[in-house]
């Protein structure tokens, strides 16, 4: 049995492009940041956590844990919550260079392994003016996305360009390393129904 520890409808939507059957479940976890935690090892640390969490309550399956981390001159910035905090997070972005951590975990219930990674992703935004940021906001509501934006939808237009491996991986699930993390607990995608 394959699970999704996430209730996120674009970690599913991803997922459902393998064309696998899965289960959804979604992990409560405290999802504070620890004290001088970089994005990295946040990212990495509640996807670990997240997949181990359902992994525990379902020891059959494998389990896949996600999770997302933007950082931005230092600071590690969760989601927006609100328009204004939206707003706020994307005049600070225009212009530059902002990363997105996606951590990546695969807990083997049956066997009491995982595996795990952390894709890096930066994007380079264009210079936004005070008029474009509003009327995206209020367009989209990326309200519930880190980075104030959605790369699936209308965010594409706030970008000049992109530097990662995986485009999946700043909509939230690196689908690449997910296969190949499948392979390896012998679950191929390609053969997998």
């Amino acid at each position: 049995m394959l699970i999704l520890a996430s209730s996120s409808p674009y970690r599913r939507a991803l997922l459902d492009r393998l064309g696998m059957d899965y289960h959804c479940v979604s992990p409560e976890i405290d999802e504070t940041p620890g004290e001088h935690e970089s994005a990295e090892a946040l990212a990495a640390r509640l996807a670990l956590e997240k997949a181990w969490k359902v992994a525990r309550e379902h020891p059959q399956a494998l389990v896949i844990g996600s999770d997302q981390v933007c950082a931005f001159n230092g600071l590690t910035l969760g989601k927006p919550g609100s328009e204004a905090a939206a707003r706020e997070q994307l005049r600070g972005f225009s212009g530059q260079r902002v990363s997105f951590h996606t951590g990546l975990a695969l807990a083997d219930g049956r066997s009491g392994t995982h595996q795990s990674a952390v894709e890096r992703f930066d994007v380079v935004f264009r210079g936004l003016s005070a008029d474009e940021i509003e009327r995206y906001v209020a367009r989209e509501r990326p309200l519930d996305c880190a980075g104030a934006f959605r790369m699936e939808g209308l965010g594409i237009a706030l970008f000049e360009r992109f530097e990662g491996d995986d485009p999946n991986t700043l909509i939230g699930l690196p689908l690449i390393r997910l296969c190949a993390m499948l392979r390896r607990a012998g679950l191929d995608p390609l053969g997998a129904r």
